[in-house]
């Protein structure tokens, strides 16, 4: 093992046993320098793995702070709402409805939706997910109105899945997503709980009942520290 990676593991193994707790600064590089007997050049490399995956943050003036390393698992593969997802969770979970309106669907929503029919409208629907009184995830909703006719703050609040699956007897079958990372939009720093944090991960999701009708597109952004996107593959024999 090279220096630098000695360094990371033993930084690492003092703040996932919470020697070093979340919020407060790591040593000084000069100390760490002095602390492992080691160049300028390979305490920032080990400083620099502490920061990419997500275990500090650089602050100018400051020093390195580190980061809350609790995370929840978030399957990408399954296809599972939110109020499911929460049922799993420790700690306490809320959802905020931002928005909730039927609207003419502009060009781009029209493309997203396959919308054939100049009179269809859409559900469009912005809802922020708490954590643990965190501000976590953004989600956005636009579903097709004339597959989805009725909806409400109530439902949207609750499940949107459980309603039209439960209360429409719509049978859900799959989804297409897409993962990346993205700049922080303005909605995203007005809305979230971001600290220093200037990336969010974005899903976003094409969604089919199981007879192949496309009715939503989701785009749910998501606090980096927060999450651990987990996926289950198994190799097929041929």
């Amino acid at each position: 093992m090279k220096k630098y990676e000695a360094i990371y593991q033993d930084l690492l193994n003092m703040i996932e046993t919470h020697k070093i707790k979340a919020g407060e600064l790591l040593p000084s590089e000069f100390y760490l320098r002095d602390y492992y007997k080691a160049s300028r050049d390979t305490v920032r490399k080990a400083l620099l793995m502490l920061s990419q995956n997500g275990y500090i943050q650089k602050s100018q003036g400051k020093g390195s702070i580190v980061l809350d390393i609790t995370r929840f698992n978030f399957p990408v593969s399954g296809l599972i709402s939110f109020k499911e997802l929460a049922d799993t969770m420790p700690g306490e979970v809320e959802t905020i409805v931002n928005c909730c309106e039927c609207i003419e669907p502009d060009e781009e929503m029209k493309k997203l939706l396959l919308l054939e029919s100049s009179s269809t409208k859409v559900w469009y629907i912005e809802r922020v997910r708490k954590i643990n009184g965190e501000a976590v995830i953004f989600d956005t909703d636009i579903l097709n109105a004339d597959i989805v006719p009725h909806m409400d703050k109530a439902i949207a609040q609750n499940s949107l899945y459980e309603y039209i699956e439960n209360d429409m007897q719509l049978k859900i079958g799959y989804a297409k997503k897409e993962v990346t990372c993205q700049s922080i939009s303005v909605k995203d720093r007005q809305l979230l709980d971001l600290k220093n944090y200037d990336m969010v991960v974005n899903i976003a999701s094409f969604v089919f009942l199981e007879d192949t009708t496309l009715f939503q597109y989701t785009i749910s952004r998501h606090r980096p520290d927060k999450f651990r996107f987990s996926d289950f593959a198994r190799r097929t024999h041929v």
